[in-house]
């Protein structure tokens, strides 16, 4: 089979999710692929099997965890949302490389510093008190020099400020500054967006 027809059959069994769960073993065995779309792909399919099935992807998630020092930056990018998307099902499972993440905020790829605000993002959807004495890294990020990047930035503070508006508290003068002085329409929507969440 050409990576061209397997990337097309891992298409067919993301849109079949009742697969899932019995096709996780294989999909695993794809991280070992000499094709980087292969890989990227697979990783892709593991955050979201995990999520849905957070017991049966625990035996992977090493696996899954090697690519976060991976030279490809995109193989990166989608272990770091893997880690993200599995923790939220199970933040014990990926208890072990949950400090390991924080690197990746100051990654030299957007890419991956994006990554690593959605993997927050879902961890904290579940599991929030870890990120009591981290607020100091989503604060810098507000300010990257990436719009993408900038754009998600005030989402972390949103979800906390929800769930733990205490960690978030100290940063409404700066998410209100940001608001206010921000050239992209979406950051400063989003930054509004976590003040009424923490409000």
């Amino acid at each position: 089979m050409t990576d061209s027809e397997l990337y097309k059959k891992l298409g067919e069994l993301t849109k079949s999710k009742d697969r899932w769960e019995e096709n996780i073993p294989y999909v695993a065995s794809l991280l070992s692929s000499d094709s980087v779309k292969i890989k990227a792909k697979a990783l892709w399919m593991l955050a979201e099997m995990g999520l849905a099935f957070p017991d049966v992807i625990r035996e992977f998630v090493p696996q899954v965890a090697s690519f976060l020092s991976d030279t490809d930056s995109l193989l990166r990018e989608r272990a770091v949302n893997a880690i993200g998307r599995i923790g939220r099902g199970c933040y014990e499972t990926t208890e072990p490389y949950w400090q390991d993440l924080f690197r990746f905020a100051h990654d030299e790829e957007a890419g991956v510093r994006l990554a690593f605000i959605w993997a927050s993002e879902n961890i904290a959807t579940n599991t929030p008190d870890p990120y009591k004495e981290y607020m100091p890294i989503f604060a810098e990020l507000l300010h990257d020099s990436v719009d993408k990047v900038r754009m998600e930035a005030p989402e972390i503070f949103r979800v906390l400020g929800k769930r733990r508006p205490d960690f978030v508290r100290q940063y409404l003068e700066l998410l209100q500054k940001t608001a206010d002085t921000d050239p992209n329409r979406v950051v400063k929507i989003h930054c509004l967006g976590a003040i009424r969440a923490t409000n």
